[in-house]
């Protein structure tokens, strides 16, 4: 997922940047609310975490702006993050748009499970378990697998573990959120490495091969959209 992070404090950007990353975000960081709407005026990302002490436009504001504007990420979950433990700046906060907050300083694992639940809302999902014919991945466990047909007094079946590598992860966890619709090769792209441009528009054809090739034994296919993406599809035999 591609993630913008607007927070002037350089150590604490430094510090979210890097547990986001490891998590398998792609995060793009900017210090200012003036230099993430030119940011946004251009560009796509699936989430925002705002920082609200911010110099010049505030992070509230920021936000408030965002939602009455004509950006290409207008309805993108925004996370607030605030040194501030005032009601009123909570309850601001919300009114003027933001998803969710968190109070400074905080713990990881909450920021990433919050963050967890945003991209489920905005993607009407309801569990933390992404699901396509029998491909199952936990989003919040970081397990990915096939579940097998339930044997005679089983409840369910078991998973057969599929082993992903951290990007083959991501373009399944991009494609599981669009599914059925397809996800454009310029999106995944994004979401694989933002700015930090490590990978190039091919690359992304490797890191499709290789998950396609653990899908398809488990009767998912990985189609390509000429011109577009990719989409999963349920192959013929396991509809």
């Amino acid at each position: 997922m591609r993630l913008l992070l607007v927070e002037d404090d350089v150590m604490v950007a430094s510090g979210i940047k890097l547990g986001l990353s490891d998590a398998g975000y792609a995060v793009d960081w900017v210090g200012s609310a003036e230099r993430a709407l030119e940011v946004l005026a251009q560009e796509a990302f699936d989430v925002a975490v705002i920082d609200i002490g911010l110099p010049g436009i505030n992070g509230l504001e920021l936000t408030r702006r965002l939602r009455g504007s004509d950006v290409e990420s207008k309805a993108m979950p925004v996370l607030i993050l605030t040194a501030r433990d005032a009601l009123q700046d909570r309850v601001q906060g919300l009114d003027w748009g933001a998803d969710d907050y968190m109070v400074k300083p905080f713990e990881l694992p909450e920021l990433l499970a919050r963050l967890r639940a945003l991209m489920r809302r905005s993607q009407a999902a309801t569990s933390a378990v992404l699901n396509f014919g029998c491909i199952e991945l936990d989003t919040a466990g970081r397990r990915a697998g096939a579940r097998q047909l339930p044997q005679e007094g089983e409840a369910e079946g078991k998973l057969l573990p599929i082993d992903l590598g951290p990007r083959e992860w991501t373009v399944l966890e991009y494609l599981l959120l669009n599914a059925p619709k397809p996800a454009s090769k310029e999106k995944l792209l994004q979401a694989l490495t933002g700015w930090d441009r490590e990978i190039t528009p091919n690359a992304v054809e490797v890191y499709v091969s290789r998950l396609r090739s653990k899908l398809e034994p488990h009767g998912v296919a990985l189609r390509s959209i000429r011109g577009f993406g990719y989409r999963l599809e349920l192959m013929p035999e396991s509809v």
